[in-house]
């Protein structure tokens, strides 16, 4: 796998004569790709049916002349305002009712069908144009989708299209009206047409309602992507991308990306620390100018399994942001960490948002590569090491990680729509185990609910799985190593309701969830071997052995040689305790990382990151502050 570097560029925003040398000095920074013509509608088609091609033309040509790769965006999270009186009911509509006017972006519901038609139409004449052009290089399908919560939406359009969904997957009212217990509350329908959404109702809306709204909401996202793949596959061989964003759990990225070749993300990491992070404010001023040490690294490999071990990094935040809460510059030397981070966990392609900094609307404040007037940004200098930095080591393979974690994004959903206690979040879990295991040293692969093969781990953990998919279950059923489940591991059907025999419903688990409890801040339950669990805790009984129990002697943590099931959100120390005691069995080393310092193994090399704010020393090897190292796989 061959690294590169690329950059975002905006033609339409400044003069033509600039083009050719804003090219030349991308080239001599050592930029290989750049995307352009994501948000370019109202520029390629002003007016219906009117198209001026020309300036596209020559931005492409210009660029490609100047060496570069072109990345071509379809412009159809940007629809012009004419478009709208075509299409008057086009809009999203938000749980409220209310309905989200033009004067931004992503002003579309994904379900409204004569606008994907519309889309289709721009796209296939985008295919035609430039899908056999020797300088356009890949695609990015429209641009973030779920950005601005618009993923849901509650217009005619998907009250339509839901009720079809719900009838083509139900087939008749009354399989439909069992699946979701509508019995409970005197809730069942005797037609599919008198289904409404699950928005605005008196009390909570059926679960199983949401849920399927959730998954009809999903599909839409995929059946809207599949449309644009369809025309551009047959337009040409450049490759299909998507840019996923952080955070970011309203659709299925697993699904949508199966139409994709490469899954990108946007990688802002000092607007999402102000934006996610729960552990408070001096977790939050400690990594103010670096951001937080596991979160990119989680998207990182996460994004690297939706893109089925191809992923990229579509925009990589140079400076200073513009829609955080606040918005600090990051430490010197942190745009050339974030950049190798991306690298060490797989990623082909690092690019910068943006080349220049735009002097007008929304984004104005959001730094480039260089200032509105032209002059260096501190950020080009380091991309220009990181671009030196990649003839001496441009290609590596990811290292075969010993541990895989299961992420599931219907589960997100049911969490979500049934929660039992505020601050449960199902990411929020999966996420605290990622942590504890990168704390231990060890490189991890996030894998999907429906992954059908384990045999190269040694630990798998599976916490918060809604239920489990066929693939998954005869997976767990042959592996070997130890499986680390719950807290709510198996605990519903995939129709949101108690499985029969009660949870979990997990192979190799013999173990019962007698009740669940939700614990308020503050109120945690010790456990015997330390620490605690947190805001979720359940009564077990068990046939398995007891590993660990409350203070009352109840069991809490459960397991045989090879099952393990947690019954409650353990705290930092029991999640470290379990996870390291769990490597040990498997005989997998790990190592006490403090502070900000973690590690990433590649095929090849062994890569320190320091987003602490003290210098570390590790096998010798000083790591310093917003510094990133490396050596050879075996040595310091």
């Amino acid at each position: 796998m061959k690294r590169t570097l690329g950059i975002c560029y905006y033609p339409e925003h400044w003069p033509e004569a600039m083009w050719a040398d804003d090219a030349r000095r991308m080239a001599e920074s050592g930029l290989t790709w750049v995307r352009i013509g994501e948000f370019a509608w109202s520029r390629i088609e002003p007016e219906p049916g009117l198209y001026d091609w020309g300036w596209l033309d020559r931005a492409v040509e210009t660029l490609g002349d100047a060496g570069l790769k072109v990345i071509l965006g379809t412009p159809t999270s940007t629809p012009p305002r004419w478009m709208l009186d075509k299409w008057p009911d086009m809009l999203p509509v938000g749980a409220d009712g209310q309905i989200r006017k033009f004067g931004s972006r992503r002003h579309y519901c994904f379900s409204h069908p004569g606008f994907r038609e519309d889309c289709a139409t721009i796209v296939r004449l985008l295919g035609a144009r430039y899908g056999r052009s020797p300088h356009v290089k890949g695609w990015q399908i429209d641009n973030e989708y779920g950005n601005h919560s618009t993923v849901l939406s509650f217009s005619p359009a998907a009250l339509a299209g839901f009720r079809l969904w719900l009838e083509r997957k139900y087939g008749n009212i009354k399989a439909l009206n069992e699946a979701w217990g509508n019995v409970f509350w005197s809730m069942e329908y005797n037609r599919f047409d008198q289904i409404e959404l699950p928005n605005q109702t008196v009390a909570e809306a059926n679960p199983s309602h949401w849920m399927d709204f959730r998954r009809y909401s999903s599909d839409q996202v995929g059946a809207f992507t599949q449309v644009q793949t369809n025309i551009l596959r047959a337009s040409g061989p450049a490759p299909l991308i998507h840019n996923f964003m952080t955070k970011s759990t309203d659709f299925d990225h697993f699904e949508v990306a199966k139409n994709l070749d490469i899954a990108s993300w946007d990688s802002y990491p000092l607007g999402y620390l102000e934006k996610h992070s729960t552990l408070g404010d001096a977790w939050i001023q400690t990594y103010v100018r670096q951001g937080d040490p596991d979160f990119q690294a989680f998207h990182h490999d996460l994004y690297r399994a939706v893109g089925r071990g191809r992923h990229w990094i579509m925009e990589q935040q140079p400076g200073p942001v513009n829609w955080a809460a606040y918005n600090p510059a990051p430490l010197p030397g942190m745009v050339r960490l974030w950049t190798w981070e991306a690298y060490a966990h797989g990623a082909e392609a690092v690019c910068y948002f943006r080349w220049r900094q735009a002097p007008f609307a929304q984004e104005q404040m959001h730094a480039g590569l260089m200032r509105p007037d032209n002059i260096p940004a501190p950020a080009l200098a380091e991309v220009q090491a990181v671009a030196a930095e990649l003839k001496a080591m441009p290609t590596a393979e990811t290292g075969a990680a010993p541990v895989a974690l299961v992420f599931d994004y219907p589960s997100v959903w049911a969490w979500q729509t049934q929660p039992q206690g505020k601050g449960f979040e199902y990411f929020g879990l999966v996420f605290d185990f990622y942590r504890a295991l990168r704390k231990l040293g060890l490189s991890i692969d996030i894998v999907p609910s429906d992954c059908a093969s384990l045999g190269q781990y040694r630990v798998v953990a599976v916490p918060g799985l809604l239920s489990l998919a066929p693939a998954l279950q005869q997976a767990l059923e042959v592996f070997d190593g130890t499986v680390i489940a719950g807290p709510r591991s198996g605990s519903k059907t995939p129709d949101m309701q108690i499985p029969t025999g009660l949870p979990p419903r997990l192979p190799g688990f013999d173990c019962t969830v007698e009740y669940v409890e939700s614990l308020r801040p503050g109120l945690t339950q010790p456990l015997s071997g330390g620490g605690a669990f947190r805001l979720w805790s359940e009564k077990l009984s068990s046939r398995m052995p007891v590993r660990e129990t409350h203070a009352n002697g109840d069991p809490a943590i459960v397991g045989d040689e090879k099952h393990w099931y947690v019954g409650g959100w353990p705290d930092e120390a029991a999640l470290h305790r379990i996870l390291q005691q769990a490597c040990a069995k498997e005989g997998l080393p790990t190592v006490e990382l403090s502070g900000g310092l973690r590690i990433r193994d590649t095929a090849t090399h062994r890569f320190f990151f320091n987003y602490g704010p003290e210098a570390q020393v590790i096998d010798g090897l000083e790591v310093g502050v917003a510094e990133v190292k490396w050596a050879p796989r075996g040595a310091a």
